[in-house]
C-alpha cells in the first residue's frame, strides 16, 4: 500500500552552522534507499535577524514499487502540515512554533536549548532577553514530541559543527524512515571533516534514541579568591567575608574579579566602599545594597577606549573566537574590528582638565557627531594587533582621563541619592533610584542619550520631588525610567504623569 504523502523536513540553521550540508546529508541518505526526495531553501538575513531555512520532503517508499510514478511535491512548507522540525538554536524553535510549523498531531521537534541572542534581545535598553523556558514549555504543549537538549555543547565536545549533532538527533528519534547506516554513509562521502562528524551524529544519535542521557552544559559558578582578579585580591575577599552579609558574597565576589580586571585592586577597594556605605542605610534582606553592588559593579566598568581595546586584543579572545568558529589547529582565522571613533572617544582618554574644554567646545559647536573616523584593524595580524594594543597599555592613565572624572562625579551623585533616599523608604524609593543606573550604558550615542535621560530624572525627580510622599516619588521616578527604556531613542519626559499611589 502506498503512503498517502511525503514526509516533511523543516530546518531553520543560522549562517555557519552547516544547514545546507545537513539537507545535502538527508538527501543523500535518501537516495541510499531508493526514496524520491526534494529540497529548497530560503536564505536568511544576516546580524542574527532569522535563520536560513531548508526544507525537505522524502517519499517512504523505494522508487522501484513506485512503476514509474513520482509523487508531486511542495517547494514551500505549510503550517500544520511538518512531520520534523530541526532548529539550530532555542528561539528558532520558538519562531518555528510561533508560525504554525509545529504541531501536536504530527510534528516531532528537534532542537538545541542553547542561545544565540537576536538583534532584538541585543539592542533592547533593558534586559531583552526572551525566557528560554517559555520556550521549552511551548515545546512540550505544542509538539507531538520533543528532542531538546545543547546541541552546541556536544558538538564542541565532539570537535565538530552542530549540523552533524541535529543530523544525529533527527535520525535518532525513532521515527525518520532512514537507517542510521543510510545517514552515517551519507556523512563519509561528505569527505571532509568526516570523522568528527560522525562522532557527533553518534552522540547525538545515542541521546534522541534514549541509549543515554543529555548532558546539561556546564554551570558557571562565582570566582573564589584564587579566581578573582590579581594574586593579591584575596585580601579584598577577606574584607568581604568579614564587612559583608552572606547574602552579598557573590555579588561582590563577581564585582570585584570584575573591577581588579579592569583597573586594579585599589579601585576594587573602593567599590567596597562605596557598597559598604549602601549597606549602613540599608536593612535586611538588604535589597538595596545588592543592587546597588550589581549595579554599581557595571558602572565603575563603564566601556571605554581604553577597556574595549584591551578586550579586543586579549589572547582569551582569539582562543576563543578560533573555538567558536570550528577551526581547526592548522586552519587560519582572521580577525577584523571595524570601529569608527569621534570626538568624544578621543577626549575620554585625554587629561580631564583639557578633555572638558574639548567637550565643551564640541557641544557649544555642534560637533560632537562630526570627525568620525571609519577604521577596519586586522587585530588577527601582528600589525593590526600593535596599532591597537598600546590603547590598553594606557589603563594605569585611566584615574586622570576625562572620562574617568566625568562617570566619577555622576556615580557619587547617585550614590548619596541612594544614602538619602534610604533614610526614607529603602524598600521603594531607594531602590527606584538604584534602578536609575540601569540608564547608563554602551556608547556612543546610546551612551550619551540614556546619560542625558539619567541626568534629566535625577535633577527632576530626584532632587526636586513633586510629592513629599516618598512612594508617589518612586512610581514617578519608574515610569519615567521605564518610559526611557522603552524608547530610548526619545528623550524621557520627566513630566509624566504617574497613576495615584495607593
Amino acid at each position: 500500500m502506498l503512503p498517502e504523502r511525503s514526509l516533511t523536513i523543516l530546518v531553520a540553521a543560522l549562517g555557519g552552522e552547516g544547514g545546507g550540508v545537513m539537507a545535502d546529508w538527508l538527501i543523500d541518505a535518501a537516495a541510499r534507499c531508493d526514496y524520491p526526495a526534494q529540497s529548497t531553501s530560503i536564505p536568511g538575513v544576516a546580524q542574527r535577524t532569522g535563520a536560513t531555512t531548508y526544507y525537505l520532503e522524502i517519499y517512504p517508499m523505494p522508487r522501484a514499487e513506485l512503476a514509474g510514478r513520482e509523487p508531486v511535491m511542495s517547494l514551500t512548507p505549510n503550517p500544520g502540515n511538518v512531520d520534523f522540525m530541526v532548529a539550530s538554536e532555542l528561539i528558532e524553535a520558538g519562531r518555528a512554533m510561533q508560525n504554525g510549523y509545529v504541531s501536536p498531531d504530527r510534528t516531532t521537534l528537534v532542537a538545541s536549548t542553547h542561545r544565540i541572542y537576536a538583534t532584538g534581545e541585543k539592542t533592547h535598553a533593558a534586559d531583552g532577553r526572551f525566557d528560554s523556558q517559555r520556550v521549552i514549555d511551548a515545546a512540550g504543549e505544542l509538539a507531538k514530541r520533543a528532542i531538546l537538549f545543547d546541541m552546541r555543547q556536544l558538538a564542541h565536545e565532539s570537535g565538530t559543527v552542530i549540523n552533524a549533532v541535529l543530523f544525529g538527533a533527527l535520525a535518532g528519534c525513532g521515527t525518520l524512515p532512514l537507517p542510521r547506516e543510510a545517514c552515517e554513509q551519507a556523512i563519509l562521502r561528505s569527505g571532509k571533516g568526516a570523522e568528527a562528524s560522525l562522532r557527533g551524529f553518534a552522540a547525538a544519535y545515542e541521546i534522541a534514541s534514549g541509549a543515554r542521557p543529555a548532558r546539561d552544559a556546564p554551570q558557571a559558578t562565582a570566582p573564589g579568591p584564587e579566581q578573582a582578579g590579581e594574586p593579591g585580591s584575596s585580601r579584598l575577599h577577606a574584607r568581604m567575608q568579614s564587612e559583608f552579609p552572606q547574602t552579598l558574597q557573590e555579588v561582590l565576589a563577581l564585582g570585584v574579579a570584575r573591577l581588579v580586571d579592569y583597573q586594579d585592586e585599589t579601585y576594587a577597594a573602593l567599590y567596597l566602599d562605596r557598597v559598604k556605605s549602601i549597606l549602613a542605610c540599608d536593612e535586611e534582606p538588604f535589597r538595596v545594597a545588592d543592587e546597588t553592588a550589581r549595579q554599581l559593579a557595571l558602572w565603575m566598568s563603564y566601556e571605554d577606549v581604553i577597556r574595549v581595546a584591551d578586550l579586543k586584543t586579549r589572547l582569551s579572545r582569539f582562543a576563543r573566537v578560533r573555538r567558536e568558529s570550528g577551526a581547526r589547529a592548522h586552519e587560519p582565522v582572521v580577525v577584523v574590528d571595524y570601529l569608527k571613533p569621534g570626538i568624544e572617544e578621543f577626549a575620554s582618554i585625554m587629561p580631564a582638565w583639557l578633555g572638558w574644554r574639548v567637550m565643551a567646545w564640541a557641544t557649544r559647536k555642534g560637533k560632537l557627531d562630526a570627525y568620525h573616523a571609519g577604521m577596519r584593524i586586522k587585530t588577527s595580524s601582528v600589525l593590526g594587533w600593535l596599532v591597537m594594543r598600546p590603547l590598553a597599555w594606557l589603563k594605569r592613565w585611566r584615574p586622570q582621563t576625562y572620562r574617568f572624572e566625568v562617570e566619577q562625579r555622576l556615580i557619587e551623585r547617585w550614590l548619596r541619592a541612594v544614602r538619602a533616599a534610604a533614610q526614607r523608604d529603602a524598600a521603594g524609593l531607594a531602590l527606584e533610584i538604584v534602578e536609575l543606573a540601569g540608564l547608563v550604558k554602551g556608547y556612543g550615542d546610546t551612551h550619551r542619550r540614556g546619560m542625558a535621560n539619567f541626568v534629566a530624572i535625577l535633577d527632576t525627580l530626584v532632587d526636586k520631588p513633586t510629592s513629599p510622599d516618598p512612594r508617589e516619588q518612586a512610581a514617578r521616578i519608574r515610569e519615567a525610567r521605564e518610559a526611557a527604556l522603552s524608547d530610548p531613542q526619545k528623550p524621557v519626559d520627566v513630566h509624566l504623569q504617574s497613576p495615584t499611589v495607593p
